[in-house]
């Protein structure tokens, strides 16, 4: 029998801390003399008492330590919980969303994944585009913790390889997932203040730096204005793809930094290989640009390099018209989306570390054909990579493309034109929020999707933040028998 109050206890003090957070964008919009700030006053209370009910009736738990099946169910309960919550301001206020697309809006938001069904947003209320930047910050923090903690004892995707790697390798033993807790939350807010400060530092307005600040380093993509980055070409988009590209990296190298190893970061294989695959594919797309339409060569440059740097870390941002070129630069697009940034980040989709491994084996088996005797091991970053990791890997890498398909074609059911559908699916597993197609364009949101299209996109959603198996192993009896 799963004991839950561990794991109630968790999610009830989270909600405590969401529901304080609330009262910041009440007092910016009281400030600024809307009455919105009533909307999160009373969006806090429920939140507030829910948080208070639940960790006090939980607190025997206090102090027990997660098995696996609880550390399932916490990482589930969050992202489909707590988005609850963090709907209830969109919902009782501005914009005064129904229910389902509250939530989705909050999901978006919670997932890092940057998906909106607001339009109008620079006539949004002040505090709501800071509490929407807010809840990308949050849900990055949160994947933080949980891709350094939780996914490798949950063993997703190939995950255990990096089982040992938040303890054995800052250069000294770290025995407590507490001490590595405490270090990511320093490094997460500076790496959130320094972006902050020098997007202040190139002209952005103080609400578009810190709420463009927070979703940068999220990798969530919520922007305070339609335009998102068009707002600021130029300087804009050279230093947020250097941050969206730093944000992508995997955290333990970042927490190893803090601990005065710098050498892993300088040599990590995923971090190497994001960036060469990310300048492959911007050099493919300025040549296509500029030999296609004839434009300018530095202005191709900068936004094929903004907005493939944006999808491939997941975050959601665009600048200029990058959806409208077509062609080749929407394959490259498609394919760098589908990849995504590091494991070990709050990027999604199958990750870097997934695609080398799966190049690797398939490089091996290819090598079988002509000598089937023939052993070979994967290797990666030095070490051995077991069959049991491959496996692992290989069946995320399966069902992804697998569940990337059947989810589409449930999106085409509910009247959604095929291209809408398709991309539609691949930004909500892949975390991406970069939306493409008729349906799309009109608004460059997501709100003449249908109520059933957005039910899908949001479990889609949830499906990719939680690494798809990790939900679906809790619909076996099994997983709830031992």
């Amino acid at each position: 029998m799963v004991d839950f109050r561990p794991v109630a206890y968790v999610i009830g003090r989270i909600l405590i801390v969401l529901a304080i957070l609330m009262l910041a964008p009440a007092i910016i919009d009281w400030r600024a003399g809307l009455d919105n700030g009533h909307a999160f006053l009373a969006s806090a209370a429920l939140t507030g008492v829910t948080g208070a009910a639940l960790t006090l009736s939980t607190g025997n738990a206090l102090g027990r330590a997660l098995d696996t099946r609880q550390a399932y169910l916490l990482t589930a309960g969050i992202w489909f919980l707590v988005p609850f919550f963090g709907a209830l301001p969109f919902w009782i206020g501005a914009p005064g969303l129904s229910l389902q697309y509250a939530y989705f809006e909050a999901v978006s938001g919670i997932t890092t994944t940057g998906a909106t069904v607001i339009f109008d947003l620079d006539e949004l209320p002040a505090g709501m585009n800071l509490w929407r930047g807010m809840l990308n910050w949050l849900g990055g923090l949160g994947i933080a913790f949980i891709a350094m903690i939780f996914l490798p004892l949950m063993r997703v995707g190939g995950m255990q390889f990096f089982r040992t790697e938040g303890f054995d390798t800052f250069g000294k033993a770290l025995p407590r997932a507490t001490d590595i807790a405490q270090q990511l939350l320093v490094v997460y807010v500076g790496l959130t203040l320094i972006c902050i400060a020098t997007y202040a530092a190139i002209g952005m307005t103080p609400l578009d730096a810190v709420v463009n600040g927070f979703a940068t380093i999220a990798t969530g993509g919520f922007s305070p204005a339609d335009a998102s980055f068009s707002k600021y070409q130029g300087s804009g988009e050279y230093v947020g793809s250097l941050f969206m590209y730093l944000a992508a990296l995997p955290y333990v190298r970042y927490v190893q930094l803090v601990n005065g190893v710098a050498t892993p970061l300088w040599r990590d294989a995923q971090a190497r290989a994001l960036l060469r695959w990310l300048l492959y594919a911007v050099v493919a797309v300025t040549i296509w640009r500029v030999a296609t339409t004839g434009d300018d060569l530095e202005r191709s440059f900068r936004e094929a390099l903004f907005n493939l740097t944006s999808i491939m870390t997941g975050t959601g941002f665009f600048s200029g018209s990058f959806a409208g070129w077509g062609g080749l630069s929407m394959v490259v697009a498609f394919v760098v989306g589908l990849i995504g940034g590091c494991s070990g980040s709050s990027s999604g989709a199958l990750t870097v570390f997934r695609v080398q491994l799966a190049l690797q084996v398939l490089r091996r088996e290819i090598a079988r054909i002509g000598n089937p005797n023939r052993v070979d091991a994967i290797r990666y970053d030095g070490r051995t990579v077991t069959e049991e990791v491959t496996g692992a890997m290989m069946m995320f890498f399966s069902s992804y493309i697998l569940i990337l398909g059947i989810l589409s074609v449930a999106l085409t059911l509910t009247g959604v034109d095929s291209v809408s559908a398709l991309f539609a699916i691949w930004q909500s597993m892949g975390n991406i929020g970069y939306g493409y197609g008729p349906l799309v364009a009109p608004t460059g949101t997501f709100v003449d999707f249908p109520p059933s299209a957005i039910a899908i996109m949001t479990l889609a959603m949830i499906l990719g933040r939680l690494g798809l198996l990790a939900i679906l192993v809790m619909v076996l009896p099994s997983f709830w028998r031992r």
